[in-house]
């Protein structure tokens, strides 16, 4: 449609070839410098703007036809957010204050807290297999309360967690997770034994095109037993949900006591960039309580209002009407009729 404006310069040559042959005939029935002189310059520019308005007004509705698009900042039409928070063994570190653990469900509790009242929210734990601890509600206290319920277990499992929060996600999908026939199975499996991510899925979309969930994964640790997490992370990206991971921890890592043992934890950053990255989302680290609030705050911005492509014809065509009208308008106050 872009090509049409190539007539506006035909119609600027039409214009001056019209404005000529008007000036010629004018000169037989009168003294044309009488009339010039009369006219005065403001008057004679005035005379130009109706019709250079209305040009405008054509190119405003020939872009209109393009149908243009912008990125724009707009509210958001999530739906479902779910949370999926690492309950390994490795919570129970005291190199955030007082534990990991308390201080990752403080920040969760604020988080569901500055959601909006639109929001379904639900939450998944993960340790040795992951499990849905509250289903997607618009009941936030219902959430609060299953956050402050979770308890360090042990192991990790990041990958069984996506596809967990995946179920919830699309309830009639299926996802084989840890352990056959059982979505959070009492036991879990060496890393790369599991089930790998059903293989006959719908047809996959672009990543991060899913516009009504998200998921936000919160971890401390490695992964070591459950579904690997690049094949969840891709099982995600076929959907086009967006998984925001989120690393908590300090730098140095913890040691943490098992059965009488000191066991030495530290953060697998590389895996969760990786899952953060192949869903089109973004990673974040925390090293402390404080961080990890602030964190959440800015995914919640993020959640409210977001960047969407959108088109603004309508901007386009209601500015062409209105430089259209204007145009009548002003010719018939200047000049005395629509021309």
């Amino acid at each position: 449609m872009l090509w049409l404006l190539l007539a506006l310069p035909l119609a600027v040559v039409t214009y001056i070839v019209l404005l000529r042959r008007r000036t010629k005939t004018a000169v037989r029935f009168a003294d044309f410098e009488l009339v010039k002189s009369a006219m005065g310059p403001g008057q004679r520019i005035r005379r130009h703007v109706p019709p250079a308005l209305f040009l405008v007004a054509i190119a405003f509705l020939i872009f209109s036809l393009a149908r243009p698009s912008s990125l724009l900042i707009l509210p958001s039409q999530r739906e479902t957010i779910i949370l999926a928070m690492d309950v390994s063994g490795s919570m129970r570190a005291n190199d955030v204050d007082p534990i990991r653990m308390t201080a990752a469900q403080a920040a969760a509790r604020e988080f569901v807290k500055d959601q909006p009242s639109s929001a379904r929210i639900g939450l998944v734990a993960f340790s040795s297999n992951a499990m849905t601890v509250q289903q997607p509600t618009f009941n936030h206290d219902d959430v609060i309360a299953a956050i402050d319920s979770l308890k360090p277990q042990r192991f990790t499992a990041v990958g069984s967690a996506i596809l967990v929060a995946l179920g919830n996600i699309f309830p009639g999908a299926s996802f084989d997770q840890d352990i056959k026939g059982s979505p959070a199975g009492p036991k879990g499996m060496p890393l790369g034994e599991a089930l790998q991510p059903e293989q006959a899925q719908p047809m996959p979309v672009a990543p991060g095109s899913y516009t009504s969930a998200v998921v936000v994964l919160l971890s401390d640790g490695q992964t070591n037993v459950g579904t690997d997490p690049v094949d969840a992370a891709h099982a995600a990206a076929d959907r086009g949900v967006r998984v925001f991971t989120v690393g908590f921890g300090s730098d140095q890592g913890g040691v943490v006591d098992f059965e009488g043992r000191s066991v030495y934890v530290k953060l697998d950053e590389a895996t969760l960039k990786k899952v953060a990255e192949i869903t089109h989302a973004s990673y974040f680290r925390a090293g402390t309580e404080a961080e990890l609030n602030q964190i959440y705050k800015s995914l919640t911005t993020t959640f409210v209002m977001e960047k969407q492509l959108t088109e603004i014809t309508a901007g386009f065509a209601g500015a062409g009407a209105f430089m259209a009208i204007l145009a009548a308008i002003l010719s018939f106050l200047w000049i005395g009729r629509f021309t």
